[in-house]
């Protein structure tokens, strides 16, 4: 198997056991992102639409560090500990895909590390170099 990881200084570094991305073929498999800022490793705010904004920011770091663009992300994962904010997510997450969106997951969870309210992982499948 051809197994490559993933990681770049422009998105938060890994603060566990895992990689930021793990690519396989053609596929990525990224891991969840919260809302930290890369340089500083802080959440960005208390903000909810500003936590959402940089984890879609560093999303896209990581599908550019992997060769993509965020657009090529297939499949999403949200989680959320406020379904509440599921329409702010909606609006945010319109700002960063276009049609066709990839297909999506919203999860209700109790709590997220570092007390955020949002994280989101995906696999993004890379355009084939034909």
């Amino acid at each position: 198997m051809n197994k490559s990881f993933i990681s770049t200084d422009n998105a938060p570094a890994a603060i566990g056991t895992y990689s930021q991305a793990v690519k396989v073929g053609t596929a990525v498999y990224l891991s969840g992102q919260i809302p930290l800022v890369p340089e500083a490793m802080d959440v960005i705010s208390e903000d909810f639409t500003e936590q959402t904004h940089q984890v879609f920011k560093n999303l896209t770091a990581v599908c550019q560090a992997a060769g993509g663009q965020i657009q090529d992300m297939v499949k999403v994962n949200i989680f959320l500990t406020d379904l509440s904010n599921f329409a702010i997510v909606n609006e945010v997450m319109s700002q960063y895909f276009k049609q066709p969106y990839p297909a999506r997951a919203a999860i209700g969870v109790r709590a997220l590390p570092k007390g955020v309210q949002v994280e989101i992982d995906g696999i993004m499948e890379l355009p084939s170099t034909n």
